[in-house]
């Protein structure tokens, strides 16, 4: 059993890991840049309910609604348009990269002049990229935060501690996702000190992440695109 889950185990770690990492550097970037986070939803309702309290924290409760309404949008689209939640190599996931990665462009130009439509533009693709595969053999998968990754590390842990079985996999990969989520939040705050041009870079990293993913599915696996009626998928899949 292990044996036939290492190519899918190894397709999601790195898929898992590259995307962590990229909108962690995102997020930073945004948040040294505006002051909102436009990854971690949980913070952002949070700090909203402390705005609401404060009559001289009306900026910053419009700016974590717009970032909450932006992700929530972002996230919509993508249901709209993958119309399934689970991990298929046949889904088009090379040009949902592509997309992301012109979202950010277009906050990169609207940073300078309207650094709250970047934000928008932030939150939009990190909520586009976090439901693009949110099911995978059990494991919910979030790539955008890492909060349900160290419950899984833990529930596992624990369970393991009981005496369970618990694949290693079930682990590690969370774990790895973690590791780069945190190595890419260095690396964007260490972009923003360079300079504006963060998301430029980020957002052609995800451009040619997908442009290559695209390739490689059409011309080396020779997978064709399928398109899911809404239907297709239950909750309990």
């Amino acid at each position: 059993m292990e044996h036939t889950q290492k190519p899918h185990t190894i397709w999601i770690l790195i898929g898992g890991c590259l995307l962590a990492f990229l909108i962690a550097a995102v997020n930073a970037g945004l948040f040294f840049e505006v002051g909102n986070s436009v990854a971690q939803m949980s913070g952002e309702v949070t700090r909203l309910s402390w705005a609401m309290l404060e009559e001289n924290r009306a900026l910053l409760g419009q700016n974590v609604t717009l970032a909450v309404l932006a992700f929530l949008a972002g996230a919509t689209l993508a249901g709209y348009t993958l119309h399934h939640p689970t991990l298929d190599r046949r889904l088009p996931y090379g040009r949902c990269l592509m997309f992301i990665g012109a979202c950010l462009w277009v906050a990169h130009a609207l940073l300078p002049q309207w650094p709250r439509g970047a934000l928008a533009c932030g939150g939009f693709a990190a909520g586009f990229q976090n439901a693009l595969a949110t099911h995978y053999r059990g494991i919910i998968l979030r790539t955008t935060h890492i909060t349900g990754l160290l419950t899984d590390i833990g529930s596992h842990l624990g369970m393991m501690l009981r005496g369970h079985r618990i694949a290693r996999w079930k682990i590690g990969v969370p774990a790895a996702v973690i590791l780069f989520f945190f190595a890419g939040g260095l690396v964007g705050a260490w972009l923003f000190q360079l300079g504006h041009a963060y998301l430029l870079w980020l957002g052609g990293v995800y451009v040619v992440s997908g442009a290559s993913w695209f390739i490689i599915q059409r011309v080396v696996l020779k997978i064709d695109h399928i398109s899911r009626p809404a239907a297709a998928w239950r909750s309990d899949e």
